[in-house]
């Protein structure tokens, strides 16, 4: 498939790590090594190693991404820069250097404010890596260039984040009414990461730009069909079919590391440029910083139940449709934070979308490879990018944790946005 030129352009419930994935020099295009790549798996292996949840990583992807695209477009000038003002580079720096280097310094320079910055351990790893990445470029006044872009591109990023609202403390509501949000006992946990609803997006006008329809009304059939469709689905010992077992149990790892690594495949099998490649990941993470921001709003705007507490007080709700179970239990740990809309979904529905635009149409044939500690990975193939989307959908249903309109409602976000920064970012020069 040929790329086309573009016209305008505390987290989840988890389980497993990030961690790093080496380049195959052997799928390497002609003029691109893999650094764009190799330092999206780096920046990714940083993050989770710092403990950083899908919807706080994936605004530092955003950052680290962006600034590659700004160091790597100053010397292309193929599209427009994402931050005003950056000076254009010699046409003869390194490319490579450049994207390295913003990457680095990024995540080097993070902690400013109130944002915790990275430990000096891994400070010191990246050091390492970046260090190795620079050894692999010839000496001379191209990498010194392309170095001193990199630079530039990151300290503008650094400062233009800057009292961004990440880390700013913005508590959720705690309701006592039915269909009203409330933490899950025994441990009461209440989301530290709620300040994510009020970070300043990236490309979006506001952080309710995209303010989805919210859930269904607690006294309607349609309301009731999902209660039913989650508690007989959703459950510990839910009687689901091998292939419904089997999506569940595949979507419950990180999405920003999941989808970042199926789509540094997909690069290497369409056989992009470095320009590409650090065009393609600033548009999949900015949509999905940008959809995530949006989500977080959304989820502190409608405060709505999980369906752990509406199934255990479903007696008491004032539907008379439904049926409680004080003793249900979902497959999945319910997360601290309301329901509406789903995180999984903003940020699955966003990345594939973001690609599918990328690449001009929805059609792929790709895999997806399900990576955790202690057990062997696990592949599924599809045809159509959108289609990891459905399987997200059902995923959260099936484990328990969502009611299906907060999945349908939070893909539909991702997808908005990621239309929206399509159209918006990353323009093509003239």
């Amino acid at each position: 498939m040929r790329l086309r030129t573009l016209v305008a352009a505390s987290g989840f419930a988890v389980a497993g790590v990030i961690a790093p994935v080496t380049e195959d020099a052997s799928a390497q295009t002609s003029g691109n090594a893999g650094t764009v790549r190799a330092w999206n798996a780096n920046a990714l292996a940083a993050l989770g190693a710092a403990g950083q949840p899908p919807n706080v990583a994936v605004l530092h992807m955003a950052m680290v991404q962006g600034a590659v695209y700004d160091a790597v477009n100053s010397i292309d000038g193929g599209h427009e820069p994402y931050l005003a003002g950056l000076p254009a580079a010699s046409p003869t720096a390194s490319m490579d250097a450049a994207a390295a280097t913003a990457a680095y310094r990024v995540l080097d320079g993070l902690g400013r404010g109130p944002v915790p910055a990275l430990s000096d351990a891994i400070r010191n790893n990246l050091r390492v890596q970046y260090d190795q990445t620079l050894a692999s470029i010839p000496d001379g006044s191209a990498k010194t260039l392309g170095v001193e872009a990199g630079a530039a591109a990151a300290t503008a990023m650094l400062e233009q984040r800057d009292g961004d609202g990440r880390y700013v403390p913005f508590p959720l509501t705690v309701g006592t009414e039915p269909g009203e949000w409330r933490p899950i006992p025994p441990l009461n946990v209440i989301d530290p990461n709620s300040w994510v609803s009020e970070v300043d997006p990236f490309t979006l006008l506001s952080t309710s730009q995209f303010r989805s329809p919210g859930p269904r009304n607690l006294n309607s059939a349609a309301y009731a069909h999902e209660y039913d469709e989650v508690k007989r689905l959703g459950a510990a010992n839910s009687p689901r079919s091998p292939e419904q077992e089997a999506v569940a149990r595949f979507y419950n790892v990180s999405p920003v590391e999941l989808l970042n690594r199926t789509f540094r495949t997909i690069s290497q099998a369409e056989g992009l440029s470095l320009v590409e490649d650090a065009r393609l990941f600033g548009m999949l993470n900015f949509a999905g910083a940008d959809a995530i921001i949006n989500c977080w709003n959304d989820k502190r705007f409608h405060a709505f139940w999980r369906p752990i507490t509406a199934i255990h007080e479903g007696d008491d709700d004032g539907n008379k449709r439904t049926v409680g179970d004080p003793a249900w239990t979902p497959l999945e740990p319910t997360p601290p934070y309301s329901d509406h809309a789903s995180g999984y979904n903003c940020v699955a529905g966003s990345l594939m979308n973001a690609g599918k635009a990328f690449f001009g149409g929805d059609r792929m044939d790709f895999s997806v490879v399900r990576i955790a500690p202690n057990v062997p990975s696990v592949t599924r193939e599809y045809r159509r990018f959108t289609d990891v989307v459905d399987d997200t959908m059902d995923a959260r249903v099936w484990q328990g944790i969502h009611f299906r309109s907060a999945d349908v409602q939070g893909a539909r976000i991702g997808r908005h946005v990621a239309e929206w920064v399509d159209d918006h970012a990353f323009q093509p020069v003239g």
